[in-house]
Parts: structure tokens; sequence; C-alpha cells
């Protein structure tokens, strides 16, 4: 009797926990959700996901549970989830949706994920979310697929039947960018300049629409960027490095990148800096060919001209280098390299991390790195602030190094 009032306990609480998210549809299929969404006069919400999507797990498991989430989702929508992918322990139900996903791919251009579609009570595709985002963040986009001024289709039909209003080919490439959509993107974005002078584009206003508009080299944003950059420059101001960044991530991007990821390549960074500044003589590169030199060089377990590419880009580049990130230079040199000249580096690195305040993480790289170094009485003593500052989680693993400093063994493999 106890067990049997245990389980009748507990069975309205699981209820409860199952119904605080978004609640969606099984066993069915798309004529009968269409069907539903139109009887409850309700928009439709698909989840174009797979099993291997990291941020599609994260949404899953950290937004659609959540009260406030499902509060909003099963009040104005019929929810669907859609696995785009095909795995070996497939269930019976997401195998019958395989042909379903196949045509959802084809006729709604879904190639990123995760995708969000929405539908419109009579089964028409009225918008389109690609990437996740908290939970408040969401439902203001979800918001936008039930407004019919804010819709991706209602937009991009504005956009076909006036194709001289400015205002409008601003508006479908910002909403062309949100859905993923950079063909759309891009020709709203090149019809809104020719709407407008230069003058009249190179405003405050402007100026972040046009760096999200330099997709590439070709684009008629990065050109205007290119041949503006003393005014452009003037309007970056507050913001994170100049414009010279933006146009050299843009050129990296798309100049190096495909040489880098080709199998077994071996990088000559003299010759691509000398070929790209004569195809680019007014844009500043070296650090961020710098950076990518460390990239590149971490890759190939070259630490010693690792070291020398990240010193090279903390002295060249014009953007505020994070303590994170510093952080993470001097922990892969502590890692992996056991010359003087590297460490004594990356203790430079890691010490000035600590420069905005001691940080447990940081601490215990700068610790770590002392130790490395031969000063155990300063590691140790570094490695103990490191641990009074640790989380619960991560206090057994500072203080295992702990113990290895004060016996003289090493904290590294």
């Amino acid at each position: 009797m106890k067990n049997l009032f245990l389980i009748l306990f507990i069975i309205p609480l699981i209820s409860f926990a199952q119904e605080s998210g978004i609640q969606f549809e099984h066993g069915t299929n798309w004529e009968n959700v269409k069907a539903k969404a139109k009887t409850e006069n309700k928009h439709i919400f698909v989840d174009c996901f797979t099993t291997w999507c990291g941020p599609c797990k994260y949404m899953s498991a950290n937004i659609f549970p959540q009260a406030k989430v499902g509060e909003f989702f099963n009040a104005n929508f019929v929810n669907l989830k859609l696995q785009m992918d095909q795995t070996k322990a497939d269930s019976e139900d997401v195998k019958s949706w395989y042909d379903e996903a196949t045509r959802f791919g084809k006729d709604y251009s879904v190639r990123a994920y995760p995708t969000f579609l929405i539908f419109n009570p009579d089964g028409e595709l009225v918008h389109r979310i690609v990437g996740g985002g908290e939970a408040d963040q969401f439902i203001a986009k979800a918001k936008e697929g039930l407004d019919p001024e804010t819709q991706y289709m209602t937009v991009l039909k504005k956009f076909e039947a006036n194709p001289t209003d400015a205002a409008i080919a601003k508006q479908t490439a910002k909403t062309a960018r949100g859905a993923y959509d950079q063909e759309l993107a891009t020709k709203a974005m090149e019809r809104y300049i020719d709407l407008i002078s230069t003058e009249a584009l190179l405003t405050t206003e402007n100026i972040d629409f046009l760096l999200q508009g330099a997709t590439s080299t070709k684009s008629v944003a990065f050109k205007i960027l290119l041949d503006n950059k003393a005014k452009v420059d003037e309007l970056f101001v507050g913001q994170q490095g100049s414009v010279d960044d933006v146009l050299a991530t843009v050129i990296v991007r798309e100049k190096v990148f495909p040489a880098l990821r080709a199998q077994n390549a071996v990088v000559d960074f003299e010759v691509f800096e000398a070929d790209l500044k004569k195809e680019f003589p007014a844009v500043e590169l070296k650090a961020s060919l710098a950076l990518v030199k460390a990239q590149y060089y971490s890759g190939k377990k070259n630490w010693t001209a690792f070291k020398d590419a990240v010193e090279e880009y903390l002295n060249l580049s014009t953007k505020e280098i994070t303590p994170s990130m510093l952080n993470s230079f001097a922990w892969s040199i502590f890692e992996n390299c056991d010359d003087a000249a590297c460490v004594k580096a990356a203790l430079a690195w890691s010490k000035k991390s600590l420069e905005s305040g001691d940080n447990a993480v940081m601490l215990d790289t700068y610790a770590n790195l002392l130790y490395k170094s031969g000063d155990k009485e300063t590691a140790i003593a570094t490695q103990e602030k490191a641990l009074a500052l640790a989380s619960e989680k991560e206090k057994e693993t500072y203080r295992a190094t702990l113990e290895k400093m004060k016996v003289g063994q090493p904290t590294w493999n």
C-alpha cells in the first residue's frame, strides 16, 4: 500500500514536469498537425534538428523545458519536432517522418541546424529562425513569426512588390540574415545601397548594417567600407578594433582558410601576406594573419612557432584581448611545451589575464606555469588562492594539482 501511495503521489508530479515546457506532437503526421492547427486557430512551430547538432541539444535540454517557454509556445502553436538526419537508433515514430523531413529540407531550404519554421493556421510557411538562443530572446524571435509585419514571408513579399523602397530593402536584408537566407540578404543589401547615396549610407545608424553585409570581398558593402575607411573608422568609435579588423577577417576567411583546410597543408604565411597586400594594399592584415598563424601552428603542434605567432598577434591587435583569450593561449603552452622561452612567454600572458581581478581558472593556469618554470613556492601559494575561489565542481581537481606541487610531481602530462 505504501508503494502504491508513493506511485500515486509521484505521477502527478511527473505530469506537471512534462507540462511545464513545450508540448510537442507525437504519433501523428503532417496532415493531422495542419488540421489541428486550423481547428485550434494556432500557428505551427517546427523544430528542424539533427541528433549530432550541439545547439539543437542545448535548446531541447535547457530552453524548451522552461515553464515560460512552454506557456508561450503551447498557447500560440501546435509544436512539432522533426529529425532531419537518420540513425540506427531511430524509433518507429521518427522513421515515419523520414520522407517528410527530406521534403522539408528541400521545399523550405533547411541547410543549417537548428532551423525553426513557423506556419500559419492554413499550413503556409510564414517565418523561419536559424540558430537558438536563451529563453526570452527565443520567445521574442518567435513573436516575430506571429506578427504579419515582421514575418519572413511577409517581408519577402513586400520586398518583391516594392523595388524602389529603400526602407523595405533594408528591413528585408536584416530579416533574411536572421533567416539564414544569404542570397536574399545580399540582394536586399545591394538594392538598398543602389537606392541611397553613399553619404546617406555612411551614418552611425547604418554602420552595423554595412559591417554585417560585408560577407565577402566581392560584396558591395565590403567595397564601400574599403573605399571609405577613414569615414567608417570615425563611425566605428566605441566598437571593438577598427574597420581594418572587419575587412581583414573577411579577406582571411575567404583567401586563407581554404588553404589551411587542405589536407597536409604546408602554408607559407610570408607568401600569403605578400600576395594579399598586392590585392588589398589599403588593409592592414598582419594582426589577423598572426592569429590565423597561431591556430595553424597549434594544429601542427609547433609550439615555438605558436608562441611567436601569439606574441605577434598581441603586439599588433587593435582589439582588446580578453582575459579568457590570454588564458587559453597560456594553457596551450603549459599543456604542450617544455621550452623555457615558451613557458616564460605564457607566464606573461597568464599574469596579464589576472590584471582585471582574481579568477580561479586563470589563477590555476598561472600557478601551473609558475610550477613548470621552477618557482614552486609561488606556484603553491597561487594554487591555494585558486582552490579557495574554485567552485565545488573544480575543487577536487585543483586540490589534486596542489598536492602534486607540494610533493614535487609534474602537474602536466
